[in-house]
């Protein structure tokens, strides 16, 4: 079958997003991200969005999913698998060969896998059935539906878990136009470090961001109307960052906190992709310190194989 996708993934700061834009010159492609915060404008520094990169012998490679929406707006696993069909389905009626880059591995699989994300609208007959239970009784009955759950927060807030239930509810049973999907005959590259070189990679990293002004980015977003809490919500950067700027904790801590915190989340990226594998997802892995010019050499002649 011919592989109609590449995939480019990866842990935070491997590299992925400059081995994917040579890749996709290379091969006359363009790139779909998948990551869960560069679809936002004005959030630069702090998600490693680098318009830059996308620059290439005076060109520049065309890239969808970055720049989308504005900060208020909410994106979720949902809205991101739709508007990838659609990419999708519209480079290939061009016959151009899309490269999906990213690190948040529940977006990857929401795409490689068979994942049923239906549009649940709000079920009030259901609600009213549901309204009489107890807590532990509607944790029960969500994790009845689906005994692994990757947020767990769902089961602790109530609003969540009416929600939870009713788009599981609609999963099980999805219509048939639900059901349909793109063929993907995927190529799946991963990029590898060793922890200790990825932790230097990451340090290194976020000196460079902070010496680039994401704290001044934080605090921007934050004088034109973003709530400290959606700023939180935002990952790890922003996080850290606006407790510092709340004086809840000092620049120092705040620096070494972030920088511990990105390492462990680098580690579960890993553990996520490593789930996939178990999942019966096939990823390729690459040095990460090979030039990036060998990386593509040996992209190509695994797609040709």
């Amino acid at each position: 079958m011919k592989t109609n996708l590449i995939v480019i993934l990866g842990p935070t700061a491997s590299g992925k997003t400059t081995f994917a834009t040579r890749l996709a010159a290379d091969l006359q492609g363009e790139i779909i991200s998948a990551d869960s915060r560069q679809v936002y404008r004005g959030m630069d520094i702090g998600t490693g969005k680098d318009l830059s990169e996308f620059r290439i012998n005076g060109g520049i490679i065309p890239h969808h999913l970055i720049d989308i929406l504005e900060p208020e707006q909410e994106f979720n696993v949902f809205k991101f698998q739709q508007q990838f069909y659609e990419i999708f389905n519209h480079l290939q009626g061009k016959q151009i060969l899309p490269i999906l880059v990213g690190g948040t591995g529940l977006y990857l699989e929401a795409v490689l896998t068979n994942y049923v994300l239906p549009q649940a609208k709000i079920d009030e007959r259901l609600r009213e059935e549901l309204a009489g239970k107890s807590q532990t009784e509607l944790q029960d009955i969500l994790l009845a539906m689906k005994p692994v759950l990757h947020n767990k927060t769902d089961l602790e807030d109530r609003n969540r878990l009416l929600r939870k239930i009713e788009i599981e509810k609609v999963r099980q049973n999805p219509s048939d136009e639900e059901m349909q999907r793109p063929f993907i005959h995927a190529g799946i590259f991963g990029i590898h470090w060793e922890m200790a070189e990825l932790r230097q990679r990451i340090a290194a990293r976020l000196q460079e961001r902070m010496e680039n002004g994401m704290i001044e980015e934080v605090s921007r977003l934050q004088s034109l109307g973003l709530s400290w809490k959606r700023l939180d919500s935002f990952g790890l950067e922003y996080r850290y960052i606006a407790r510092y700027l709340q004086n809840l904790i000092t620049k120092d801590e705040m620096a070494a906190k972030l920088q511990i915190a990105i390492g462990q989340f680098a580690k579960r990226q890993m553990t996520w992709f490593r789930g996939m594998e178990r999942r019966g997802t096939k990823i390729n892995w690459l040095d990460g310190e090979l030039p990036v010019k060998e990386k593509v050499e040996k992209v190509l002649e695994l797609i040709r194989d």
